[in-house]
């Protein structure tokens, strides 16, 4: 043992790791549970930029055949889209590829274990490990898995197993009940890619005003109205809405109609939810929202939301 302690490799109950389906998630598991010791043994690659991404995040990695990948792996990382994962998991069982005391992971949000009940019938150990952060196929994705929350579905009896797994990829485990992933899953998307369009749709209005440089004039204002709600909730809450301020939201309203039409119905929808929001954590008294709601209403009405 060197004084500095021994190797991740060297450390008990390694194991061999398959990737079947090297995209952008996948790939950045197998090389995260490769950092902490375990053996990546194989990977399936089509596409040119997968097989580059097993070149950059998994050096020396064979790209194999599926049904080979599957034969030299303890856990099985099925790394491949949500629409194809029923599928993929029917077809390997159907070969045999699975086997007793196999490990068959998923990092689908979409899905927690029902998705993986052909492998049971082989002895195989379901689990879903689902990372809850956006991967974009550039470098740092690796670096971003620490202390990400993982969505941890799996029997009771293996359920140490996966939250170990999460640990050694840096990451923090959460239960989720099998009943409760689709919900899981929607929230999760609601506010990451809903946000995304959110933040798009206000640097453009941006700048249609003639704001030059919309980026940097919102991003200190999206920042610490992140930072407030996080901490604070609903009592986070400012603007023009909260305040029932029925004029400025009918200027508002007016304004993205002329300018960007497409985006007033988002803008009626959120601005109607932030209103109930407002008046049921006691920010907005209901006798005050009642010229606000009349506005979004006739509004709503009008374009037909």
């Amino acid at each position: 043992m060197s004084p500095s302690g021994p190797s991740p490799q060297d450390r008990p109950g390694r194991l061999s790791v398959g990737v079947i389906g090297a995209g952008r998630v996948g790939s950045v598991l197998a090389a995260a549970l490769r950092r902490a010791g375990h053996s990546v043994s194989g990977a399936t690659a089509v596409s040119a930029a997968s097989v580059a991404r097993v070149e950059r995040l998994l050096p020396g990695t064979p790209i194999r055949p599926a049904d080979e990948v599957a034969a030299s792996a303890d856990l099985l990382l099925l790394g491949v889209p949500d629409d194809a994962l029923r599928g993929l998991v029917e077809g390997l069982a159907a070969t045999d590829a699975f086997r007793a005391g196999q490990l068959i992971v998923h990092p689908s949000g979409a899905y927690g274990i029902d998705v993986l009940e052909p492998v049971l019938a082989h002895g195989g150990l379901p689990m879903a490990l689902h990372p809850a952060m956006t991967f974009t196929g550039r470098p740092e994705d690796l670096d971003r898995l620490s202390d990400v929350a993982f969505g941890v579905t799996a029997p009771e009896p293996l359920r140490p197993a996966a939250e170990v797994l999460v640990l050694e990829m840096g990451g923090e485990p959460q239960w989720v009940a099998e009943e409760h992933r689709p919900l899981y899953h929607a929230a999760l998307t609601h506010g990451a890619n809903h946000l995304v369009t959110l933040v798009n749709e206000a640097v453009d209005l941006l700048r249609q005003a003639g704001v030059v440089h919309p980026e940097r004039m919102i991003a200190p204002l999206l920042s610490a109205a992140l930072d407030n709600t996080l901490r604070l909730g609903d009592a986070a809450l400012t603007g023009p809405v909260s305040r029932g301020d029925a004029g400025t939201v009918r200027r508002h309203v007016a304004a993205v109609g002329a300018q960007a039409p497409d985006s007033v119905a988002a803008y009626l929808a959120l601005a109607r939810r932030t209103a109930d929001r407002a008046i049921a954590a006691g920010r907005l008294r209901p006798t005050d929202a009642e010229a606000l709601l009349g506005v979004l209403a006739e509004r709503t009405d009008r374009t037909g939301s």
